[in-house]
């Protein structure tokens, strides 16, 4: 691996998606030997292409998705834990961003937490107030539980607000996701007469997976960076969804 592929890894990482012109920009080459690059790096696992950028490599390994755009997700993290207030019970979903979101809250004894990541449920083992973990079928892969059961438990407890990571948003397909079992989940959580809000940093804004998420129901609220593309901003308003972006920055 030359320097200038371990710039490009760097660069992946720490924003998550980067396009071919500003990569050929940065390393000074074409294009052309830019999407060479990409393509090396690709066989290597080491990221993915996709719409004339490359992003991330898709992975359930919540501690490996933390450590991307790190430091992108603890402000999303910190902005979303603000939301909470003294005495409610609140759901965190899993992924990465809400993994944060945990442990920013995990000192808090005045809030009691939901959740169906085993992952999560570790990070507040040992700190904070009442944590109710859900029953299911265990993922292993995501460290999170599934299911019927899943669901079942969802529909027989009650929230005030819940926190939902996504995979992927685009104008034409709304909110999906990479996992049918784990959207399954989230579209149990959506049937609920609560505030439900999307947590994502604006690297999954125009990506496109296969499971749709509530598609009957939008969510409440979303809680994004200033990545995100105006235009993105402008159809979620269309459709009545909030939107809060934190400045990146």
């Amino acid at each position: 691996m030359n320097l200038r592929h371990q710039k490009i890894i760097q660069l992946v990482s720490e924003r998550g998606s980067v396009s071919v012109s500003e990569l050929s920009q940065i390393a000074g080459v074409s294009e052309v030997t830019i999407r060479q690059d990409l393509n090396v790096l690709e066989k290597s696992g080491l990221l993915r292409r996709v719409h004339g950028s490359a992003v991330v490599p898709e992975s359930d390994d919540v501690g490996a998705r933390m450590r991307t755009r790190y430091a992108v997700k603890k402000r999303l993290a910190e902005h979303a834990a603000s939301l909470v207030n003294a005495g409610e019970v609140v759901c965190i979903e899993g992924g990465s961003t809400n993994a944060l979101l945990a442990r920013e809250l995990s000192e808090r004894r005045d809030i009691t937490i939901i959740t169906a990541s085993h992952y999560i449920a570790t990070l507040l083992r040992d700190t904070g107030g009442e944590v109710i973990l859900l029953g299911g079928l265990y993922q292993k892969s995501s460290e999170s539980v599934v299911g019927p059961l899943t669901r079942l438990c969802i529909q027989n407890i009650n929230f005030h607000k819940a926190f939902i990571g996504i995979d992927g948003w685009d104008a034409t397909t709304g909110f999906t996701g990479r996992n049918m079992l784990r959207c399954d989940v989230v579209n149990a959580l959506m049937a609920k007469e609560t505030q439900t809000i999307a947590l994502t940093d604006s690297s999954k804004f125009g990506l496109i997976h296969p499971y749709p998420l509530a598609p009957d129901r939008p969510f409440s609220r979303v809680i994004t960076d200033n990545g995100i593309p105006d235009a993105c901003k402008e159809a979620l308003a269309t459709q009545g969804v909030a939107v809060d972006v934190v400045d990146a920055a």
